[in-house]
């Protein structure tokens, strides 16, 4: 079996579901067509392993047809993405230790434990 997600207008992730092999024909048709033409919406496959499409996508993720990847949601607004893994970055290196980040400073602060 196969995973599945189907997108929304802007590319955005609206669900995921488990398909037919992806080496399977559905009325004489690839997976990623019939489901999309069934459904009435795009339909991209996607991995656990993230063999294709960089990473699993997730609700709320976006395709991006230019690095053909599902990309996560943008988690602080000055975060870089990382085209080769299709993940978001920090613009500053997290340091060793238990570190979180403040977007106010744009920078990582230190948690002190308890």
């Amino acid at each position: 079996m196969a995973h599945y997600a189907f997108l929304d207008e802007n590319n955005i992730v609206t669900e995921v579901i488990v398909g037919t092999d992806e080496t399977e024909q559905i009325e004489g048709q690839d997976p990623e067509t019939w489901y999309g033409e069934f459904r009435g919406q795009a339909c991209k496959r996607t991995s656990y392993n993230g063999n294709i499409r960089k990473n699993y996508a997730g609700i709320g993720f976006t395709y991006d047809a230019e690095l053909d990847a599902f990309v996560p949601p943008k988690p602080f607004d000055s975060w870089l993405l990382e085209e080769e893994t299709a993940q978001w970055e920090a613009p500053v290196p997290m340091p060793e230790g238990n570190y979180s980040w403040d977007e106010e400073t744009v920078s990582w602060l230190e948690i002190e434990e308890v």
